[in-house]
């Protein structure tokens, strides 16, 4: 078993269950699978390398901490952002996020989610237009700090937007 849900020791001490040590266990993991497919010896036993950790703790602060190591604050919240932005699989979404993030920090609005659910082909459901059109279906528990839901006409999509 590999991932952050993994329990596995290094040196006699637990390796934490964050997604550090589980993208370093996938890629030996495919490694060790690579190898035994095409008759290649078993890599080395799988050693984690701790690159430090990153926590945001608050509007533009942060903290890092990577051997010795250790930031706080804003410098630290950059590194963060950088190390976030980076890590997104394409540069469309990575300028999607920073224009979302900029848009948060100059306006205080939060930008709506939109969680796509396909139920089905699209071919099975005619008339139904490429681009999601979302309609209005109602409010729950409206007012500062809930959850408003959008639902498209043929429920699938629904935009979760967090009422100020």
């Amino acid at each position: 078993m590999v991932g952050d849900t993994a329990s596995l020791d290094q040196n006699g001490k637990p390796l934490p269950g964050v997604a550090q040590v589980a993208i370093q266990q996938g890629r030996y993991a495919g490694k060790l699978i690579h190898n035994r497919i095409v008759g290649n010896p078993p890599p080395s036993p799988f050693n984690y390398f701790d690159k430090g950790s990153m926590a945001v703790v608050g509007k533009g602060f942060a903290v890092l901490q990577s051997g010795k190591v250790r930031i706080s604050g804003f410098v630290a919240w950059l590194a963060w952002a950088a190390v976030h932005l980076q890590f997104l699989a394409t540069s469309s979404l990575r300028l999607s996020v920073f224009l979302q993030w900029k848009w948060t920090s100059l306006t205080g609005q939060r930008g709506d989610r939109l969680i796509v659910s396909q139920h089905g082909s699209e071919a099975a459901k005619p008339g139904l237009d490429a681009t999601v059109k979302a309609t209005f279906v109602g409010r729950l528990n409206s007012g500062p700090g809930r959850t408003e839901g959008v639902q498209t006409p043929t429920g699938g999509a629904i935009a979760l937007k967090e009422a100020l």
